[in-house]
């Protein structure tokens, strides 16, 4: 079963507003075994959303709209359906007792556009909405389905996870895509493609293989059709294992893991003890590491050293190597990792200082140069990187590098 996308809004095609809800409904048509075809955005007026529908239902047999449900002028959803399925807009009492209901829990007065969107197709079958005021509508036309929903994220949601998706399950029963994500660090795409090759080669053909580079990390995404979840499993799964047994110091996690959240479940392990001094990245790395939820379970703190001055007095760089080598040196880095470890008292320690630019670079070093250390108890080790020259994308890279190197040492001790 395929199914197609359309999103409704001038607001997604100026880039005012990401679509998200695309990618959501995306995600959860495959886990029912639905392969989506299209995601189309187009503006609301009355011509696009007829030519989207026209064309969606000659390649498709779901087809899923959101937006234009509003009870403003500029909501011609419901009247451009009348026209598509040709029928007519009736006064449906089951919505509008709903809608009443809906603001007399908010202790609000309904307007007469509020009252309007109780008006639906009348060949449409209405889908509750107890999340707002305007209802799905859903159309059977032959072996297609068609579903309306709000563009409210939330609204959509519940109709999805209450309506859509039941009714998908058991119209594409025995249908399967599983997707296993692998995540790996400190290899670039062509290099980690070569050294894959082999592995690559033994994929049966009913494995697709894409490669997804992000600053700092490449994921390899596995994708498997089929009518038999459990032996698809096992398939993937030996594929995963040969494959992890390829690049083991560069595997790292699976699908949605977090470097920060994977080292936080071994320093938990461990009952260790995490700081960061932290130059060029200003407290990003312990931004990454504070994000997830108990990290004050193996997080201490963070000095960021700006200045060589900080890092002389909180973190005991001595002076003369700041003099002789710069800040920008495995030799600083290596004091800030056992400064900031013993100040806070932690078992172990990342330091970063680097130029991430604009401005900044010398030949020696260049904008992008960043060294690392990370200290831990057998000792501290630094690593000299070379990213490019954008500002942001030079300090998200030097994070994912830093916590990349403290998974190493975590897995190696």
């Amino acid at each position: 079963m395929q199914a197609e996308i359309i999103s409704i809004g001038d607001e997604l095609l100026i880039g005012q507003v990401v679509n998200t809800n695309a990618s959501w409904m995306a995600q959860k048509l495959n886990e029912v075994g639905v392969e989506v075809r299209q995601i189309t955005n187009i503006s609301d007026t009355p011509g696009e959303i007829l030519r989207a529908l026209a064309e969606a239902e000659t390649r498709c047999q779901v087809i899923l709209m959101t937006g234009g449900l509003g009870p403003t002028r500029d909501d011609i959803t419901k009247e451009v359906l009348c026209r598509f399925f040709d029928t007519r807009l009736v006064m449906d009492q089951q919505v509008l007792e709903g809608i009443q209901s809906f603001f007399d829990r908010k202790g609000l007065s309904m307007t007469d556009l509020n009252r309007d969107q109780a008006l639906v197709p009348e060949s449409c079958t209405v889908v509750p909405n107890p999340l707002g005021t305007a209802p799905g509508l859903a159309f059977f036309k032959e072996d297609k389905l068609f579903v309306a929903m709000p563009g409210v994220p939330y609204e959509m949601k519940h109709i999805m996870e209450n309506f859509v998706l039941p009714e998908l399950q058991g119209k594409n029963a025995g249908h399967f895509i599983l997707h296993k994500t692998i995540l790996t660090q400190g290899i670039g795409e062509s290099f980690l493609a070569d050294l894959i090759e082999p592995w690559v080669q033994s994929l049966p053909p009913q494995i697709k293989l894409a490669y997804l580079p992000s600053p700092g990390i490449v994921r390899l995404r596995l994708s498997m059709r089929g009518s038999h979840k459990e032996a698809m499993q096992e398939t993937l799964d030996h594929h995963i294992e040969a494959l992890k047994r390829r690049i083991p110091e560069y595997f790292w996690g699976f699908d949605d893991d977090k470097l920060e959240k994977v080292v936080g479940r071994m320093l938990l392990q461990k009952s260790a003890w995490l700081a960061t001094a932290e130059s060029c990245t200003g407290g990003f790395i312990a931004h990454r590491i504070t994000s997830v939820p108990g990290s004050s379970a193996y997080f201490k703190g963070s000095v960021v050293a700006y200045d060589n001055s900080i890092k002389q007095q909180l973190l005991d760089v001595p002076e003369h190597v700041l003099a002789q080598y710069g800040a920008v040196s495995a030799e600083t880095v290596e004091h800030m990792a056992l400064g900031v470890a013993k100040q806070l008292q932690t078992d172990y320690a990342i330091a970063v200082s680097g130029i991430a630019g604009p401005q900044g670079g010398t030949p020696e070093k260049p904008v992008g140069t960043v060294w690392i250390a990370v200290a831990g108890p057998r000792g501290v080790i630094s690593r000299r990187f070379l990213f490019g020259d954008e500002r942001e994308r030079n300090i998200l890279r030097a994070s994912t590098a830093a916590l990349a190197m403290l998974h190493k040492i975590l897995k190696e001790s």
